[in-house]
């Protein structure tokens, strides 16, 4: 394994740390890792990325080893991986062909194995160069492999094209349909909280602490690649969506940038994000701000605390000092920009946790007053699936007096049809 660090890149993170992770790429995808090598580099050989000394090292820690493969945690030009290829006599991936393999592992769902197809359709084509001889070899065809003439390079990009076309189509349709379930969703009246984070911050332990779920938590880098989604009751009986989806990292394939923004929409879609870090890895801050970086891409502004709570996970790792220290820290922030300290482990912190997470929503949503007629059933029946009942009284003469509480874009759709009041402002319909 090879972490080349230009020396002007990932400047928020130590070359140690970030061997670390690509390290824990490596066993994600049950790789063996016999050797591990930081190259600081003054600049890219366009040739081998590496220079000619560190190549020679590293081909005869390969052959020593008897390594079958290395993976070079940079960005590989399709020459640069055939030459070092050459060099080891081994077979070499770079960081963007060792995370679609992981990708690949993980999805589940038929838009994950879309998605994760389409991004790694895209790599394979930009490896589809004029460097092996069969690629070089005229051939003449049946019609439906290509015509006379045809290289056998044009070929291949030809035949990944038409399916990269066709799993775009596919993939259209598969997002129509979870559109068409967000649609659903907003009908039912629970926000929507999505959990986000650096891979392995310990979102899906944190998932399955406030659900009771079993969903996949391991201490392997992206554990969790599908959204999934499950119903959560607060301490004051609000009841919410919460949203599990694929950890963060630095450098994530431009492939993959693209190919998984759809399964990024339910954190665009949330009413609120739960930022989790993993405060007691040492790259917290580094990772928080790759964090940050990738919710200002989609539109959502960290900084805006009303919306995004920082979850500081894994307290239960630090020792009483650095627990007390961080507690100290947090406390100290004010109001809305206060940290939630946590261990999904352990347990400790989550009740404020979702005490915030209610107080945060209480000012997002109206309380109103609605009365009903006793025969007015398609009427109540209506407000059970649109809007959040807090409170049921049935009155001598048989109307049904209601406290519900909805989204502040439906209170005119209560008052007109239900002549609903504000709370304090009670008044019933007819």
């Amino acid at each position: 394994m090879v972490r080349a660090k230009p020396g002007d890149a990932a400047p928020r993170r130590s070359p140690e740390a970030r061997l670390d992770e690509a390290v824990g790429l490596a066993l994600a995808i049950d790789l063996n890792v016999v050797g591990r090598v930081v190259v600081a580099l003054s600049m890219v050989r366009p040739a081998t990325y590496i220079g000619s000394g560190k190549t020679e090292e590293i081909g005869d820690l390969v052959k020593a080893e008897e390594a079958g493969l290395v993976f070079v945690d940079a960005p590989l030009s399709p020459v640069q991986q055939r030459n070092l290829e050459k060099a080891w006599s081994a077979k070499v991936i770079d960081r963007t062909a060792l995370i679609l393999e992981i990708f690949g592992q993980r999805a589940r769902t038929k838009e994950g194995v879309l998605q994760v197809e389409l991004a790694h359709l895209n790599y394979q084509r930009s490896r589809l160069v004029r460097s092996w001889t069969h690629l070089e070899r005229q051939r003449g065809g049946f019609g439906f492999l290509g015509g006379p003439g045809e290289t056998q390079i044009e070929a291949d990009r030809r035949l990944i094209g038409e399916r990269i076309i066709k799993i775009e189509r596919e993939l259209e349709q598969v997002k129509r349909t979870r559109a068409l379930h967000r649609a659903s969703r907003r009908k039912v009246p629970y926000p929507v909280v999505a959990l986000v984070g650096y891979t392995n911050a310990g979102k899906s332990t944190l998932f399955n602490r406030l659900t009771s779920a079993q969903v996949r938590a391991q201490d392997l880098l992206f554990a969790t690649l599908d959204p999934t989604l499950r119903q959560v009751t607060l301490p004051g009986g609000d009841r919410i969506i919460l949203s599990d989806t694929v950890g963060f990292i630095s450098d994530l394939p431009t492939q993959l940038v693209a190919a998984f923004r759809a399964t990024l929409e339910e954190v665009i879609e949330a009413d609120i994000i739960l930022h989790v870090r993993d405060m007691a890895h040492e790259d917290a801050e580094a990772q928080a701000q790759d964090v940050d970086d990738v919710l200002a891409d989609l539109g959502i502004d960290p900084a805006d605390h009303g919306r995004v709570i920082e979850v500081w996970n894994k307290i239960d790792l630090l020792d009483e000092d650095g627990r007390e220290g961080l507690l100290n820290i947090a406390a100290r922030r004010p109001g809305e920009s206060r940290p939630i300290p946590v261990s999904a482990l352990t347990g400790q912190g989550i009740e404020e946790l979702l005490r915030a997470v209610q107080q945060r929503l209480g000012r997002e949503r109206v309380t109103l007053h609605i009365g009903l007629d006793p025969e007015n059933g398609e009427g109540l029946s209506w407000l059970y699936r649109h809007a959040e009942i807090l409170e049921r009284r049935e009155a001598e003469d048989g109307r049904v007096h209601l406290a519900v509480r909805v989204p502040e874009d439906r209170v005119e759709q209560l008052e007109r049809r239900f002549g609903a009041s504000r709370a304090g402002r009670r008044r019933t319909a007819d």
